[in-house]
């Protein structure tokens, strides 16, 4: 008698396996879903860097070069950014050629206000495109201006 009953008792255990398995998906998708919502945090990176003049024309050449990555906070944002990253950068290539105070680019006070700019900037870009996505931030990875 032993021996039916341990088949019955292996089929049974391999049925409610079997049973439990879709639960444990649903479960999992289901977690999967709530931890992407809060806290999101990505970083788009604008390659290759920008080179170009800045100052007074006709004063001494200098150059500005400045590697840059956006600060993004949704998961729609980088496609929104990758898709119009032309016009992007189109936009911080002609606010880094107005600029004409070097010293002022040398400063922090002078790259903060210029990071601020470029973000109303490219969010202006976003809007205008109606993605309905910003930028929460600009970082300069590389700066250097050389006189």
């Amino acid at each position: 008698m032993t021996l039916q009953l341990k088949p019955v008792l292996m089929l049974a255990f391999l049925l409610s396996s079997l049973a439990a398995m879709p639960l444990h998906a649903e479960d999992t998708e289901a977690e999967e879903e709530t931890t992407e919502e809060p806290g999101i945090t990505d970083y788009v990176a604008m390659d290759p860097p920008f080179v170009t003049h800045v100052g007074q024309p006709g004063a001494k050449v200098t150059y500005l070069k400045a590697s840059v990555s956006l600060r993004v906070s949704s998961t729609g944002a980088r496609p929104a950014v990758e898709a119009h990253m032309p016009s992007l950068r189109h936009e911080l290539v002609m606010l880094f050629g107005e600029q004409t105070d070097a010293e002022r680019l040398s400063s922090m006070e002078g790259q903060t206000a210029l990071r601020e700019e470029a973000k109303t900037r490219i969010n202006q870009v976003l809007a205008a495109q109606e993605t309905g996505e910003t930028v929460t931030g600009v970082l300069f990875t590389e700066f250097v201006v050389q006189k």
